[in-house]
């Protein structure tokens, strides 16, 4: 069994309200990194009321946690985005474009009935470390 490693950065939010999950863990050249909701770190509450303001919170979240394990947002190769509603696709989908590169990773989009905190979007990812 290969082993992993737990990823954990004060730069992104803790496990959302203590819950048992990791940031992140490292496994077989691989980071899989928890969905991000837009919370900054240490606050409890979503920042910014557009789906443009809490993408661009969840893309810093995911940088600071891939760099803390040695990757980064151009090594991405899967993401899973959840939309509360898929009439905010092409708010999101601007924001998103804007940090994948021109290589951007494998994605799945899918509306969701309920995000945790309110939340109009949360986004998982995978990357090569």
């Amino acid at each position: 069994m290969a082993d992993k490693t737990v990823v954990r950065t004060e730069a992104a939010p803790a496990p959302f309200q203590g819950a048992p999950y990791s940031q992140a863990i490292v496994a077989n050249g691989f980071v899989f990194v928890s969905g991000q909701l837009a919370l900054k770190p240490g606050d409890k509450e979503i920042s910014g009321g557009s789906i443009e303001e809490q993408t661009e919170q969840i893309f810093a979240n995911l940088r600071a946690i891939l760099e803390e394990a040695g990757s980064g947002l151009d090594k991405l190769v899967k993401t899973t985005v959840f939309l509360q509603n898929l009439a905010d696709f092409q708010g999101m989908n601007g924001v998103y474009s804007s940090h994948v590169g021109d290589k951007p990773p494998a994605r799945s989009t899918v509306e969701v009935a309920k995000l945790p905190s309110g939340a109009l979007v949360e986004i998982e990812a995978v990357a090569l470390v």
